[in-house]
């Protein structure tokens, strides 16, 4: 399997916010190469986790959406006409 990437732009958020948390949440001022070190931990190390969560969550979804669908399917099933023998 491919790993997870960013684009340049995402990454450039990423460490933006990387760098404003660790200001704002603990006073520290983070390089971007710092940053960037966190951003490669979170994406090699966290990032797995989340991804398997967001397919689990879709998996979920579609399974209930083909469950609606299928009783869809019967409801539109014609009455079979009684034969008399």
């Amino acid at each position: 399997m491919n790993a997870l990437k960013l684009s340049k732009e995402q990454q450039d958020e990423a460490i933006r916010t990387i760098q404003s948390y660790f200001e704002e949440e603990r006073g520290e001022e983070l390089g971007d190469l710092a940053a960037w070190g966190v951003l490669d931990l979170f994406m090699t190390q966290l990032a797995p986790f989340i991804y398997n969560q967001a397919l689990g969550d879709a998996r979920t979804t579609v399974n209930q959406r083909m469950a609606s669908m299928e009783e869809d399917l019967f409801a539109l099933e014609r009455k079979l006409p009684k034969t008399s023998r």
